[in-house]
């Protein structure tokens, strides 16, 4: 009996260890509520939710033209964006915030639209009623894919070195798009304009390569270049099948390296032209006799009469003749330095007195 009991129980364990395992149950998606379905502009809701990632920024909007089952038509230009508030879900994934009653710029149906910012690209669309607000038809579907912006704009990308020295400054447009249509859209051609000031914005298509099917959604990026040298207050904008999906302001610096440039510039041409010049003139110019070189200054010395001046000096004052004696016939020689004929001759009436004479 025992054996018998032994082997029911593990044919029991068997049998459970090859049922097929029960489908975990599904984690529920983000979810929204609002404490009153309606209320009249100036009045104040409050909005909560759970389901969402913790940390993840929202962005709470009144929008018109819109239904949970069809979205926001007109995108965030249908919202009252002014009178939006934001919020933060803390880290059981809830949140809960206040939120002013206001009238879109479109008729209801009116929804609260709450869409991931940051962290969760998630939006959720809950029916709400603005009391004395005037009422439409939504538009009817025409079996195309629309698309709207579900999630705030940010441009990417930053300035480098050569766009100091005015190459032109270009950002990546980032944001997310849904299809509220019931057909796939594929490679949208998107339209890209950047304006300054009250000039008209210049659009250049843009094609995005995929494909986002009816209710998905997807992170569209986009390239936006200005001009050279361009600086000041831009404003990019992004158009799709004739609408302007997307504004974002750009705020470009001023190209300084540029003014540097100049500046140097002006400097160092004139100064190389001016060396220029100065070559040129001592090329042409002709050529000038050499200046006998001077001797190098030192202190003074005080001048010796030379030798010969003395011995002229002395040579002035003529010598009385030698009494005669042997040898008076003999010429006599003539000094050095100076002729017979330039020798000074003493006057007649003189008679000078020789050494040895009484």
């Amino acid at each position: 009996m025992r054996t018998i009991r032994t082997a029911a129980a593990l044919l029991a364990v068997l049998a459970l260890a090859l049922l097929p395992a029960a489908p975990a149950a599904a984690a529920p998606g983000p979810a929204v509520e609002l404490s009153q379905p309606e209320g009249g502009k100036g009045g104040e809701i409050t909005v909560s939710g759970s389901g969402w990632k913790p940390g993840a920024l929202l962005m709470l909007l009144i929008c018109g033209q819109a239904a949970p089952g069809r979205g926001v038509i007109g995108g965030t230009n249908s919202c009252a964006n002014t009178e939006g508030r934001a919020a933060t879900v803390d880290a059981r994934g809830a949140f809960s915030a206040k939120l002013p009653v206001s009238e879109p710029p479109k008729p209801c149906p009116c929804v609260v639209h709450v869409a991931g910012v940051t962290g969760q690209q998630d939006a959720v669309d809950r029916e709400f009623t603005v009391a004395g607000h005037p009422t439409a038809p939504l538009p009817e579907e025409s079996g195309d894919g629309r698309l709207a912006v579900l999630a705030a704009v940010r441009l990417d990308g930053s300035s480098g070195l050569l766009v100091w020295f005015g190459a032109p400054p270009r950002r990546d447009v980032v944001f997310t798009v849904g299809n509220l249509g019931s057909a796939p859209v594929r490679d949208p051609v998107f339209e890209v304009g950047t304006s300054h000031g009250v000039f008209a914005p210049q659009y250049e298509e843009r094609q995005w390569r995929g494909t986002i099917p009816p209710g998905g959604k997807a992170l569209v990026r986009l390239p936006a270049e200005l001009t050279a040298g361009a600086h000041g207050d831009y404003q990019v904008s992004v158009r799709y099948a004739g609408k302007v999906l997307v504004e974002q302001p750009w705020g470009v610096g001023r190209p300084w390296g540029v003014t540097l440039f100049w500046a140097l510039l002006a400097v160092v041409v004139p100064a190389a032209l001016f060396r220029i010049g100065m070559a040129v003139v001592d090329r042409v110019r002709p050529p000038t006799g050499r200046a006998r070189p001077r001797p190098p200054a030192g202190p003074a010395r005080p001048r010796r009469a030379p030798i010969r001046t003395r011995a002229r000096t002395r040579a002035s004052v003529p010598a009385a003749p030698a009494p005669g004696g042997p040898g008076d016939g003999e010429p006599t020689t003539v000094l050095p330095w100076f002729s017979p004929d330039s020798a000074p001759s003493a006057p007649e009436s003189s008679s000078p007195t020789t050494k040895g004479q009484v």
